[in-house]
C-alpha cells in the first residue's frame, strides 16, 4: 500500500522576474497549480521579498511555504531545481516563527497595527535625529536615545536590516530579540540589547513635532508616531520548510562565520 504523501496539492507563487515566471510555467506545467486555500502547500518562486509577501498573506493559515530561489536575495530561499520537488518538499524540515505586533500610535491619535517577520523599525523622518525614550516591560531603560532610530529583530529577520545595522544574528531556536540603534548618536557606545521574546517593548517619540519618526513592520509603514508598542505574536505560528541541511537554523549560523 503506497504510504500517501503529506503535501498532495501544491500552490504556486512567483515574482514578476523572468526567471521565476519561466519556472512558474514549468511547474504549473508538472503539478497543476491549486488554489492556495484548498493547498497543503505553497511553494514560492522569487526572492526574499516575495517570500516575506507570501509568508504575511498566509501568516493566519497555518499552510507551509516553501521557497525556491528566483530572485536577486534568498537567505529565506531553497536552492532552486526543476527536479523532484514532490521528493524534496517530503524531506524538507519544519521551522516554526511567531512574527512581531505592532501596535503605532501617531500624533493624532490614530492606531497603527501590524506584523512584521523580520523587524520592526523606527526611522527619522527629517534632517533632524529622532529623540527616543526606551522602555521595557514597563520600566525605563533609556531616558533618551538620539540617532537615526532603533529597531526590534526577530531571529529570522537578525540577519536582515538588523545585520547591517551592527547587531547581532540570533540563531533561530533562541527565544531572543535584537534590540539594535540604527546610527546612534548619544549615547555613542551604545550598540543595543539582547531581549527575552517575552518582553513589551515600548518606543516613545520625544519632541514628535519636531522630529518626526516613522515606524515600519517589514513593509507596512506609520509616519508622525508618537508611542510604538511591540511584542512577540504567539497566538500565530508561521511554518517554513527547508531541505535538509539546508535549513534556516543552518544558514543563520554559518552566517556567523562568515566574513
Amino acid at each position: 500500500m503506497t504510504k500517501p504523501r503529506k503535501y498532495e496539492r501544491i500552490a504556486f507563487v512567483a515574482g514578476p522576474s523572468d526567471e521565476a515566471q519561466q519556472a512558474l510555467a514549468q511547474f504549473t506545467a508538472a503539478y497543476g497549480n491549486q488554489p492556495s486555500d484548498k493547498a497543503d502547500v505553497v511553494v514560492a518562486l522569487g526572492g526574499d521579498g516575495l517570500m516575506l509577501q507570501t509568508l504575511h498573506r498566509h501568516m493566519r493559515s497555518g499552510i507551509p511555504i516553501y521557497g525556491m530561489h528566483r530572485g536577486t536575495v534568498g537567505f529565506l530561499m531553497n536552492e532552486f531545481s526543476q527536479h523532484s520537488l514532490v521528493e524534496r518538499l517530503e524531506a524538507a524540515k519544519l521551522t516554526v516563527i511567531n512574527p512581531l505586533l505592532m501596535r503605532a500610535t501617531d500624533v493624532h491619535g490614530k492606531v497603527h497595527i501590524h506584523h512584521a517577520i523580520n523587524e520592526v523599525s523606527l526611522f527619522r523622518q527629517t534632517h533632524q535625529a529622532a529623540r527616543l525614550r526606551i522602555m521595557v516591560d514597563e520600566h525605563e531603560r533609556m531616558a533618551e536615545l538620539i540617532s537615526d532610530g532603533i529597531m526590534v529583530a526577530t531571529p529570522a529577520g537578525s540577519t536582515a536590516y538588523n545585520l547591517s545595522a551592527q547587531g547581532p544574528i540570533l540563531p533561530i531556536n533562541a527565544a531572543l530579540l535584537a534590540l539594535t540603534p540604527i546610527s546612534p548618536f548619544r549615547p555613542r557606545r551604545w550598540r543595543g540589547a539582547l531581549l527575552p521574546n517575552t518582553a513589551f517593548v515600548v518606543f516613545e517619540v520625544l519632541e514628535s513635532d519636531k522630529r518626526p519618526v516613522a515606524a515600519v513592520a517589514d513593509h507596512d509603514e506609520a509616519r508622525d508616531v508618537q508611542r510604538v508598542e511591540i511584542i512577540a505574536d504567539k497566538t500565530i505560528s508561521i511554518r517554513m520548510l527547508f531541505d535538509p541541511g539546508h535549513s534556516l537554523e543552518e544558514r543563520i549560523l554559518s552566517e556567523q562565520f562568515w566574513f
